[in-house]
């Protein structure tokens, strides 16, 4: 998803190249998604004393141990009251603590799973290469006459001969620009011959008037303030995208501490409510995706293939920027809840069994 993005961005850069524009946006995302992969990396594998997680890990030894105190008192107090039936099943946690926080040299088990469970979930994110591809052809239909105006705006300053070689050095780029749609999309794209007719009226507008007005530019090719307002919602979708990514990472770090705690007599487990975190944030992340694939099915499958219709994008990005965030989000805080309630209640069913 990342990468559409990046090449979104990378397209209304009129100063470079398109084949150089194109390269670097591809590098960047590729780049970012390999830093936070790294990241994971980095923060969980490394474990010993002095790093971020060990750290952690320590603190979350030093809460098992001062929680331990208070497990035993409850402990004691049950084996009274309920002579061995409660007492031994509540004997696991123990057990459960020191086998997650334990360290193996190649990470603590803990870290582990959770660097297991992660990839488990990005494995239900990634989405098959033909949804990605339908999805960044809608990113680019949405933004198509805003990289093209980027180019040909310029030329409405000047006047004479220097705007006739502005006009022609804009539709060199822009044929290439459309060169790069077909080859990646197919040559008898409907939106794309409908985005080349556009460019061609502006042409013949340019030629025959000697002058085009931001009238015309805007009604044909949309206005630079639609241009700024797409730009920052696809930002801030991006942006999106990464604090799911860094929350993600977030919770993960707290395992230990949320471990550690879990030797507190209270019914509700921190563990069980960091795991219910960490599974929520992933549930948002794979709820957005969704989202985003589906809404871009239906664009690509409908006015992106009707030669006669001419539909006004923005409700896509400023979908995808806010109101998918903020459902996707929604949608994570209800299966949260509904999983805490799961966890516990199988805990406490549990519990009473043994």
């Amino acid at each position: 998803m990342q990468l559409a993005i990046q090449l979104i961005f990378a397209q209304i850069e009129p100063q470079l190249g398109i084949d150089e524009v194109l390269t670097k946006g591809a590098v960047t995302s590729q780049s970012i998604a390999d830093g936070w992969n790294s990241q994971w990396l980095n923060l969980l594998q490394n474990t010993g004393n002095g790093t971020l997680y060990g750290t952690l890990t320590n603190l979350g030894i030093f809460f098992a141990v001062g929680t331990l105190l208070f497990f035993m008192i409850q402990f004691l107090r049950d084996l009274i009251s309920y002579e061995y039936s409660r007492p031994i099943s509540a004997l696991i946690w123990p057990f459960v603590v020191v086998i997650l926080l334990s360290n193996s040299g190649k990470g603590s088990i803990l870290s582990n799973l959770t660097l297991g469970l992660r990839g488990y979930l990005n494995t239900q994110v990634v989405v098959s290469p033909d949804a990605s591809k339908m999805y960044q052809e809608a990113l680019n239909m949405s933004v198509a006459e805003e990289v093209t105006g980027s180019f040909l705006r310029p030329c409405q300053s000047l006047t004479g001969e220097q705007q006739s070689k502005c006009f022609a050095q804009a539709a060199v780029r822009i044929n290439i620009l459309l060169q790069k749609y077909r080859y990646t999309y197919g040559k008898y794209r409907p939106w794309i011959i409908r985005l080349q007719d556009k460019v061609n009226e502006i042409n013949n507008i340019s030629s025959v008037r000697g002058i085009v007005s931001e009238t015309s530019f805007n009604s044909l090719l949309g206005s630079t303030v639609q241009t700024s307002i797409k730009n920052f919602l696809v930002s801030l979708q991006y942006a999106f995208q990464n604090l799911i990514e860094a929350t993600m990472l977030l919770i993960a770090l707290l395992g230990p501490i949320a471990v550690g705690g879990s030797l507190l007599p209270v019914a509700g487990k921190p563990i069980f409510a960091w795991l219910t975190g960490f599974l929520s944030i992933g549930i948002a992340k794979i709820s957005f995706n969704i989202i985003a694939v589906v809404t871009a099915a239906v664009i690509v499958n409908g006015p992106g293939q009707n030669l006669n219709a001419d539909p006004d994008l923005m409700w896509f990005i400023i979908f995808l920027g806010i109101l998918a965030p903020i459902l996707s989000l929604l949608v994570a805080a209800a299966g949260g809840f509904a999983l805490f309630s799961g966890i516990s209640n199988t805990a406490s069913l549990v519990r009473e069994r043994i």
